[in-house]
């Protein structure tokens, strides 16, 4: 199997990449660059008719897309070490923190990226003042992610580094990759940031 993937700072592709090197697998990446539309070419949209990165590609030409759903692919053929989780509640609050982190925290990173980052500018039809607004959503949300951590726990659901930590991760270092700043007063986050950033998977 392949993925096809982009570079940083996609944050998407990275979570895949993040997740293969945590299994230990080695995963063939064919890059396909963002900023030349490639992904949008008629040859991708094959793969992908959202023509959206990343993709998987199975030898048989299956093709798998949304990072979640490679994942967890990935996962069943790789049990070891368990990123979804071991038991039924285990798998429950994984679940539960990565839907939390994708709406709460990325929802409003991504509206700041398209509608007030100026690399976006001629992709779409921005709304800046709304974009801009997203600044303090994602102030309000990275506080409340503060609170909770403020326990003491080593990662998002507990003891263990899981597919959460990882959507968690790559939201947040693109946040900071287009201006802005969510680890900013939030040192229990910040904590928890630089242990998931110190693992060799991420340095990717």
């Amino acid at each position: 199997m392949k993925l096809y993937s982009a570079n940083m700072p996609a944050p998407n592709p990275r979570r895949v990449r993040i997740f293969a090197k945590e299994k230990g697998i080695a995963l063939p990446e064919i890059m396909l660059s963002l900023v030349e539309q490639e992904h949008k070419l008629a040859d991708h949209l094959c793969r992908n008719s959202l023509g959206q990165v990343p993709v998987l590609e199975l030898e048989d030409g299956t093709t798998i897309s949304e990072t979640i759903a490679i994942c967890r692919y990935i996962e069943e053929l790789h049990p070891d070490p368990p990123l979804f989780g071991n038991s039924a509640i285990e798998r429950a609050l994984i679940d539960m923190w990565t839907r939390r982190i994708d709406i709460h925290i990325g929802e409003s990173i991504k509206m700041y990226w398209r509608h007030a980052h100026p690399a976006t500018a001629a992709l779409i039809e921005q709304h800046v003042v709304f974009g801009e607004s997203n600044r303090a959503v994602l102030a309000r949300a990275m506080q409340w992610l503060n609170t909770e951590l403020a326990d003491g726990r080593s990662f998002l659901t507990g003891p263990s580094f899981t597919i959460a930590d990882i959507v968690a991760l790559t939201v947040i270092d693109f946040a900071a990759l287009i201006g802005l700043d969510p680890l900013l007063g939030n040192q229990a986050v910040g904590d928890w940031h630089a242990r998931v950033s110190s693992r060799p998977s991420v340095s990717t």
